[in-house]
């Protein structure tokens, strides 16, 4: 079971937070992702705390598009969650597929970042300064993939390294996901 260990905060100054990771990682790689969330009739996928997502990436150099099943969190401090996905070739095919399965499409919003790759402590990691158009706020994503639970806690430590060299403290982190944050930000 892979579980993506990932820990997510708001970003006081997101100047400086740029300026830092393209110091220390290079030039990031800007793409904008388009995300669909779907969810039973009844709500219950959602309503256990599971996801279904086919996210479109428009990236610099081509476009792809990306199906993911995360299942219920893990670890409630750090909202991980097992998490499986698989690139598909025919966007518009996979929305119908889901939707044939008796799905239903239940928020999309857009999600600007700008994504760093890069290796700490043997571990490959990804940093992804995030702007979501609707929400007053920019956050930073840091993941790694755990193998195993037992691999969660020492995945989860190299993360908040990675974090605290950028100066982002423990009160800067958040659990909220995009989908309620966006929620709460429509007009009802």
């Amino acid at each position: 079971m892979a579980i993506e260990a990932e820990l997510k905060a708001v970003v006081r100054d997101p100047e400086a937070l740029l300026a830092q990771l393209e110091d220390q990682y290079g030039a990031g790689r800007a793409e904008v992702y388009r995300d669909t969330y779907y969810d039973a009739a009844d709500g219950s996928l959602m309503g256990e705390d599971r996801e279904l997502r086919i996210r479109t990436v428009f990236g610099p150099d081509d476009t792809r598009t990306v199906l993911t099943y995360k299942g219920a969190r893990v670890d409630e401090s750090s909202g991980s969650k097992p998490e499986h996905e698989t690139r598909v070739e025919d966007a518009d095919a996979a929305h119908e597929i889901v939707k044939g399965l008796g799905f239903t499409p239940r928020i999309r919003f857009e999600k600007r970042c700008r994504n760093y790759d890069f290796k700490r402590d043997g571990r490959h990691l990804l940093a992804t300064l995030v702007r979501v158009p609707e929400l007053n706020a920019t956050f930073i994503e840091v993941e790694t993939a755990a193998t195993t639970q037992d691999d969660l806690v020492p995945a989860l430590a190299v993360v908040r390294a990675v974090l605290t060299d950028l100066g982002i403290g423990e009160d800067d982190l958040t659990t909220e996901l995009y989908t309620d944050a966006v929620s709460a930000a429509r007009p009802a």
